[in-house]
């Protein structure tokens, strides 16, 4: 999606977390436009989560000031939590519940009343509406939990490295649904190891490593800018990958008991 006009929907400003006197995240800026799908990638102990945490206000912030849709999360934190939905990386529910009463229990929590039959039917599972969530598996899980992350028609919906041990079929599926919501105009921020991931999906991406963002642009900038350094690599380029192979000998439907 194009974010030409840019509405500015999360602003952080000189944030800072410190654990045992060392800075997780470090002085961290940067602001999300409206409608985009911003990723945030770096390696393991970099700060992502930690930073996700705080903005999602699950986690106190030791420095700094984060504004999400024009609410401070230091001072109106419940409006932040009314806004934005949250899909983790291990996603748990209660047992022998029904899908759909998990997702009606999750709206009277926001007091909405909840059209299940379409959220369910949004990702996939209305043919899942009176299964058990345990019954699940790993990638009706993950779409189910974005059902979850949507029952309040959230405008920011954040994703911690969302298809982390998916098959190659669940994981373009999911992709396709990211894509959906961010057509709908709610505003994606997530986090990824996957970096053919983050260059398909994201409209900008941020490089954290300890703490700090090192690099925050288009994909295709960043790569521009590594090339116009110099760099070079030995392999051909392919019209094709082993994960292309498998989708087409394999089929691209999901493979769902």
């Amino acid at each position: 999606m194009s974010t030409d006009k840019k509405t500015i929907i999360l602003e952080v400003k000189n944030l800072k977390k410190i654990y045992n006197n060392h800075a997780v995240v470090n002085d961290l800026n940067l602001t999300v436009n409206q409608g985009e799908i911003f990723g945030i990638l770096g390696p393991n102990g970099a700060g992502k989560t930690t930073t996700l945490e705080m903005i999602e206000t699950l986690r106190p912030i030791d420095e700094g000031q984060i504004i999400v849709n024009g609410f401070d999360v230091n001072q109106d934190s419940l409006s932040v939590k009314k806004i934005i939905g949250i899909q983790p990386q291990t996603p748990a529910f209660q047992d022998k519940q029904k899908l759909k009463e998990i997702l009606e229990m999750f709206g009277a929590t926001y007091r909405v009343k909840v059209d299940w039959r379409q959220l369910l039917n949004d990702v996939g599972l209305l043919d899942k509406a009176n299964s058990y969530a345990e019954s699940l598996s790993g990638g009706q899980r993950q779409r189910f939990s974005v059902a979850v992350a949507l029952v309040h028609n959230p405008k920011i919906f954040f994703l911690d490295e969302p298809t982390t041990g998916l098959d190659p079929q669940a994981r373009r599926n999911l992709w396709e649904l990211i894509k959906t919501i961010r057509d709908k105009g709610v505003t994606i921020i997530l986090t990824t190891h996957y970096m053919d991931e983050a260059e398909l999906l994201c409209d900008r991406v941020a490089v954290m490593d300890n703490g700090k963002i090192i690099a925050l642009d288009k994909p295709k900038k960043l790569i521009n800018n590594l090339i116009k350094k110099g760099f070079k690599k030995d392999q051909k380029v392919e019209q094709a990958n082993l994960e292309d192979v498998f989708i087409d000998l394999t089929g691209k439907e999901l493979r769902e008991k």
